[in-house]
């Protein structure tokens, strides 16, 4: 729950259905508002329609890679999405996907397997500086 008792809208784009379960059950029982979408380009129209307050960005998916998905959402005509705050979701083995993912637009980058303390952390940090 953020703050003033206000729920925080949170977009995953991934797909891997068993990393997105584990991920919504454990946001879900912290009040998190938990919304998912399988690819990029669901992804990017559901962010539109949502206008969440963090999206989890996997940057390996089926359609459009996470950095193209960073980089439309940074230059969208929607003025709300051009600031949202994105966390990327990048595999330990691809080394420079962390620093591909910042100049992309994203604002930090977890590590797969996700920590899930290290996560409810970063998503705590957006709503402190809120």
């Amino acid at each position: 729950m953020g703050r003033d008792g206000v729920t925080n809208r949170v977009l995953y784009i991934e797909d891997n259905p068993d990393i997105v379960r584990l991920v919504q059950s454990s946001l879900e029982e912290r009040g998190y508002e938990f919304h998912w979408a399988q690819d990029g380009v669901s992804g990017l129209q559901l962010a539109e329609q949502l206008l969440p307050d963090v999206i989890l960005l996997d940057i390996s998916l089926p359609d459009v890679d996470g950095f193209e998905v960073a980089r439309r959402l940074r230059r969208s005509t929607i003025s709300e999405l051009t600031y949202t705050p994105i966390i990327a979701i990048v595999a330990n083995a691809l080394r420079g996907d962390v620093e591909k993912a910042l100049a992309a637009g994203c604002d930090v980058s977890i590590a797969k397997p996700i920590n899930l303390r290290e996560l409810w952390m970063r998503l705590e940090s957006f709503w402190i500086n809120k």
